[in-house]
């Protein structure tokens, strides 16, 4: 492979939908972000927040319309919902959208081989749990039609405040009495005992064999929806079961801080490409 990125570039840019993949409640949409040049192109899948109930592919387009213009194919989908389909359901969608952009990247000057993931809030929760569980039956239930020699195997994750305790973040609801925000989970987690099989922190605390791709976490100090006590703690454990995790406290910063423009946005976002561009190098 020889990819040249270059984290400062500033390309032109093309922006279009496709349909993703037909569900029963309705048809998933893929934004795309492709940049205009040579190429080709390293490949990155965005996968939306919004506590599994809410939001799409919209959600996080600032940051995917910057990654874009720094030279990389950015690719942002939708996922079924919880009220949709409780978990694994949207997991098993993003794990498809790996498969499926894999697939398409060629056409679009762009390699395979160099895909990442960039996950927001709950969108970083299964970005996690796809690095983590790469070949997971459950995961994979999607077939590619024509394609079942495509993997679901990533090179990284880059989270922006991921849910990476989801029982933690649970609990933290309770104690703040955030009634919406706990009900939330047991819409997605249905059976409610899943808020435990598919813990990125608890699968590290039970020692399950896992992939243990470079993570990146960004993290705002001032959240008190996802703590980053949660993140810290996560970042240990991954490094103890032999992985690469940071973790960046944002000190000034709640949530969902990258949706507004600012010094902190901007350093979130030069984060992220720089991350890329170290992982991408790693690869050649």
């Amino acid at each position: 492979m020889n990819i040249e990125y270059d984290p400062k570039a500033e390309y032109e840019i093309e922006i279009w939908e496709e349909d993703f993949r037909e569900v029963a409640t309705r048809i998933l949409m893929a934004r795309f972000y492709q940049p205009v040049g040579e190429g080709p192109f390293p490949v990155l899948l965005d996968l939306h927040g919004g506590a599994w109930t809410f939001k799409d592919r919209m959600a996080n387009k600032v940051m995917a319309e910057v990654i874009a213009r720094s030279g990389i194919l950015t690719v942002s989908v939708d996922l079924r919902l919880g009220g949709e389909a409780p978990y694994p359901a949207s997991v098993q969608d993003a794990n498809y959208a790996i498969r499926w952009l894999k697939m398409k990247a060629p056409g679009l000057n762009a390699d395979p081989s160099t895909i990442g993931l960039l996950g927001s809030s709950s969108g970083g929760h299964v970005s996690m749990l796809l690095g983590m569980r790469p070949n997971d039956p459950r995961y994979n239930k999607i077939a590619l039609a024509g394609h079942s020699d495509i993997n679901a195997r990533i090179n990284y994750v880059a989270a922006r405040s991921p849910i990476s305790d989801p029982l933690a973040r649970y609990n933290n609801a309770i104690a703040k009495k955030n009634q919406e925000m706990v009900d939330r989970h047991h819409v997605y987690f249905n059976p409610f005992s899943d808020i435990e099989e598919g813990n990125p922190q608890m699968i590290l605390d039970r020692k399950e064999p896992v992939d243990l791709v470079p993570m990146l976490i960004m993290q705002g100090g001032l959240d008190d929806n996802v703590l980053p006590a949660f993140q810290v703690k996560f970042g240990e454990s991954y490094r103890a079961a032999g992985g690469d995790c940071k973790v960046e406290v944002f000190e000034d910063c709640g949530h969902l801080w990258v949706l507004e423009a600012g010094p902190d946005t901007d350093r979130a976002h030069d984060m992220v490409k720089d991350f890329i561009a170290s992982q991408l190098s790693a690869l050649q």
